[in-house]
């Protein structure tokens, strides 16, 4: 516990002096600038870091790595990688709360509306909602820009220059992927009606995939046990143990999103069901629901859903037997990791605190 209070103390830090190296080169763009890059650092200053901890896991469990000493160019390069990923998701959730429309973000107003809110406050011309959504548009746009160059700073830094391109390789497809991911995601709401039963659960299942579960978990891990110099089989065994994670890890988002509470999660409760989201919780519900229940479940997914239609639709997909499904499919995901980082050459302490914050990411309430 106390290495992860460190290297997440850490990682703030690296975060911070980032974001205020920045601010001091963009000084010349006046007072006007200011209060976007005040979201920027808003925005950053909390959230769980997971992706981050498990980069750092990705890197120890191939090399030693002293996280109680001082910051050693090795240690300094593993730490902007973490930021990396933590600016990179910053930005995608950013973008994703426009793409949702969503109105907030953990407990605070998602980008798009602090900037609308700020227009309306201050009597500017034009649309608030214009304004809002290409200032968090803009504002994702620069966190990623700002994610690479922390990528591209790790890599000049690495000695091992074929650890370094490798490294490189799984932080570009990563990208590549989320946004294509995030793509099929909007897509799918936009089809007018449900695929059939098999069809439609596989569509959900490649969406969870894609957008979320391989750039949470399997992608940080690859990402850095490449710029430890990770052999083929230990990323092998690696991305073994992190896909089935991030499968888990999106499930239990997924269930968070329809019961999940306000008050831990930010999100309204319900939030999922509101912006109508082909979940893979969605396609087993209407599998398992007769005929007209399922045309009343499709006509309210999705609308403007007032919290007695919200709790209808809960109680829907609870008696459905659909939640047990998906915790089911959670138990089955973390035990395929487990095993499949048996007989792995990986080191024995980092695969034991992979394994731990596996469980963390599968069973939290936030």
């Amino acid at each position: 516990m106390h290495e992860t209070t460190r290297l997440a103390g850490l990682i703030q830090e690296r975060i911070s002096d980032t974001l205020a190296d920045h601010r001091r080169d963009l000084e010349a763009l006046g007072r006007d600038a200011e209060p976007f890059l005040d979201e920027a650092f808003g925005f950053l200053s909390g959230g769980k870091r997971f992706r981050a901890q498990f980069a750092s896991l990705g890197y120890r469990s191939v090399r030693p790595l002293d996280l109680s000493g001082d910051i050693s160019e090795e240690f300094g390069a593993m730490l902007d990688v973490a930021c990396a990923l933590e600016l990179f998701h910053a930005a995608a959730l950013i973008h994703d709360d426009v793409i949702d429309r969503s109105d907030t973000r953990r407990g605070r107003p998602s980008a798009h509306r602090l900037f609308a809110s700020m227009h309306h406050q201050r009597g500017w011309r034009g649309s608030a909602d214009h304004f809002g959504l290409a200032g968090a548009i803009l504002l994702g746009d620069l966190l990623q820009s700002w994610a690479d160059e922390l990528m591209q700073s790790a890599c000049d830094a690495t000695a091992d220059r074929a650890a370094a391109r490798n490294a490189r390789a799984h932080f570009n497809r990563m990208r590549s992927e989320v946004a294509l991911g995030q793509y099929l995601d909007v897509l799918e709401e936009q089809q007018p009606v449900f695929a059939e039963h098999a069809e439609q659960l596989e569509r959900s299942t490649r969406i969870l995939v894609f957008k979320s579960a391989k750039y949470s978990v399997e992608a940080p891990l690859l990402i850095g046990a490449a710029l430890a110099g990770a052999s083929a089989s230990q990323e092998r065994a690696l991305a073994d143990f992190g896909l089935p994670v991030g499968v888990a890890f999106q499930l239990r988002d997924d269930l968070l999103g329809v019961f999940g509470i306000e008050d831990l999660t930010g999100k309204p409760t319900g939030d999922d069901l509101i912006e109508g989201k082909r979940t893979v919780l969605v396609a087993l519900t209407r599998e398992n629901l007769p005929t007209t229940q399922r045309r009343i479940f499709d006509d309210l997914l999705g609308s403007d859903l007032d919290p007695e239609q919200v709790t209808i639709l809960q109680g829907t997909i609870r008696e459905s037997g659909a939640v047990e499904q998906v915790e089911a499919m959670i138990t089955r995901n973390v035990q395929r990791s487990e095993r499949a980082l048996g007989g792995a050459q990986l080191r024995p302490e980092a695969v034991d605190a992979l394994t731990r914050l596996a469980e963390r990411a599968a069973r939290r309430d936030a």
